[in-house]
């Protein structure tokens, strides 16, 4: 692989994983606090060197075959201690270790001469095995003289610039490896430095970055432990309110539509109508379309008035098939447009069709209709009501589980690591991915528009707030998880493992086993933490 190649790949790989398993997304949850929140997922993946160089590829390709997650049974520095006891450096390095922001570890490592000198004599007997040098039989002993000429001064002195990195690596981050985040890790000495150095001394100094598991710090220290939550609760989905609304729903679905000719818009008629809007500017200042605001054709159920800006149903009281109106409207400060709230307008509506219902007696007669297998009004009422109670609960407990994750959030400060958060950035990205794949059938071309890496910076940092509040949300998690002595039975994972790969199967994508796992285990663990906080904090709910 060419230098400029191995460049363009790692690039890639840290900017955006392009391998089918980076989009192995548990299929169907929308709690899921991030793998990185436990302290055995350390090891590392890849390795940055600026600038690169052909002799690094060998040692990410060696490096990459190493397991990036350890077992649960296992730990980082067991690890990193049979890392040692398989290749005992002739001498201790030193290594000077400075914390820097962002929970970011810089690793300052010195190797002695001797540690060189035994690294030079293994490249120099591997290079002596392997070399086919005219006048030598294979594996006979070739002089290291003959040997350097046969191969080249520099390329032996890279090769063993590469073997110091490789055997001196696990000890460097002996330290570090119980809290370092996966892919984090780098080799910030530039390799013409390295080069440099090891010539004219015969030892080596580099300089490494590492990201590390950042510390959670609770404000007030233990403060979830005596959450104190108000849950508004929209009037709309209770079951009592919501039972009435589907049950006139369907009667409504019973009643021929009827065009309405000698008389204006009543309560309970349907309109079509085309609408404009327009701001009204103060000062007489030129007024400017609400292209949001625009509609033609609009179906608009005169019962279903909330749906609407508020006062829009009271100015087309009274208007007829053909006839315009034109009044103005505020938006509300609560309004879903951001850049709307507060901006009065001019509207002006056109009434193009005019309907009213003519609506079949409700009684025990329509029960059939209404739902079958109900033979009263009062049978339809109570099944339609059990099946609004469930929607309520399910409403209800989401509504729950928010409030408690916005407070937790708003109790830890966190200092977020780069990896960590283009991590989080690209698993966002990759889920809207998925989403959009699920709407249409991309090509291949549309495909790679999307998953380009200027695609995913812009996407990354439009989404940067978002991406932290998540982050810190899911690390307050996991570290109650740890704090409470938290547990999630085997059984409860092996199941949904089942569950989620026959998904993935189903729906024929490609997944990763492993990835799966790991992915199950963090959701059921957040389960774990939101049961445990919904028992322990003083809940009150308001309907609104």
């Amino acid at each position: 692989m060419s230098s400029e190649l191995w460049s363009s790949a790692i690039s890639m790989n840290l900017s955006f994983h392009t391998r089918s398993s980076s989009f192995s997304f548990l299929p169907t949850n929308n709690f899921h606090p991030l793998h990185l929140n436990k302290s055995n997922n350390t090891l590392y993946k890849f390795l940055h060197f600026s600038p690169s160089s052909r002799q690094f590829s060998a040692l990410q390709h060696q490096l990459s075959k190493a397991p990036t997650h350890l077992s649960a049974s296992s730990s980082a520095s067991s690890s990193t201690a049979n890392a040692e006891k398989e290749d005992k450096l002739p001498a201790d390095i030193d290594i000077t270790e400075i914390t820097e922001p962002n929970s970011r570890v810089k690793l300052t490592v010195s190797v002695p001469s001797v540690v060189c000198e035994d690294c030079y004599k293994k490249v120099m007997q591997e290079l002596s095995k392997q070399a086919k040098v005219p006048g030598f039989r294979p594996g006979k002993q070739v002089p290291d003289s003959i040997l350097l000429s046969y191969a080249g001064k520099r390329n032996v002195e890279r090769a063993t610039i590469e073997s110091i990195l490789k055997r001196t690596l696990p000890h460097a981050l002996s330290s570090v490896n119980e809290i370092a985040l996966q892919d984090s890790v780098r080799i910030i000495t530039s390799f013409a430095e390295l080069e440099k150095m090891y010539a004219s001394s015969n030892s080596l100094k580099f300089d490494i970055v590492v990201d590390v598991m950042p510390e959670v710090r609770w404000n007030p220290e233990d403060g979830y432990k005596n959450l104190k939550i108000v849950v508004e609760i929209d009037n709309e989905i209770t079951a009592e309110v919501a039972c009435e609304r589907e049950l006139k729903r369907r009667h409504k679905t019973l009643g021929p539509m009827r065009i309405v000719t000698d008389r204006g818009l009543q309560v309970g008629d349907v309109v079509v109508v085309d609408i404009s809007a327009a701001t009204l500017e103060e000062g007489g200042k030129d007024s400017q379309k609400i292209p949001s605001a625009e509609s033609k054709g609009f179906n608009f159920d005169t019962e279903d008035a909330e749906t609407v800006l508020p006062g829009f149903l009271d100015s087309i009281i009274g208007i007829r098939q053909g006839e315009t109106k034109s009044f103005p409207l505020v938006f509300p400060e609560s309004w879903k447009q951001e850049d709307l709230r507060g901006v009065q307008a001019q509207f002006t509506v056109e009434c193009k069709e005019l309907f009213y219902r003519e609506l079949p007696p409700l009684d025990d007669s329509l029960a059939e209709q209404l739902l079958p297998g109900c033979s009263t009004l009062e049978e339809v009422r109570e099944a339609l009501l059990q099946r609004c109670r469930e929607l309520e609960k399910t409403a209800k407990d989401q509504a729950t589980d928010n409030a408690i994750l916005d407070q937790i959030r708003k109790m830890v400060e966190v200092d977020i690591p780069q990896s960590l958060y283009e991590e989080e950035g690209r698993q966002m990205f990759g889920s809207k991915l998925l989403e959009v794949q699920a709407q249409m059938k991309l090509s291949d071309e549309q495909l790679a528009s999307l998953t380009n890496p200027k695609t995913v910076s812009d996407y990354i940092e439009q989404e940067k707030e978002n991406i932290n509040q998540i982050i810190k949300q899911n690390l307050a998690v996991g570290d109650i998880f740890k704090r409470e002595n938290l547990q999630v039975s085997t059984d409860e994972v092996v199941k949904e493992v089942e569950n989620s790969i026959a998904e993935f199967k189903k729906h024929q994508q490609e997944y990763d086993e492993e990835g799966v796992r790991g992915q199950v285990e963090e959701v059921l663990e957040g389960a774990k933490v939101l049961e445990w906080l919904r028992e322990h904090a003083e809940i009150q709910y308001i309907i609104r």
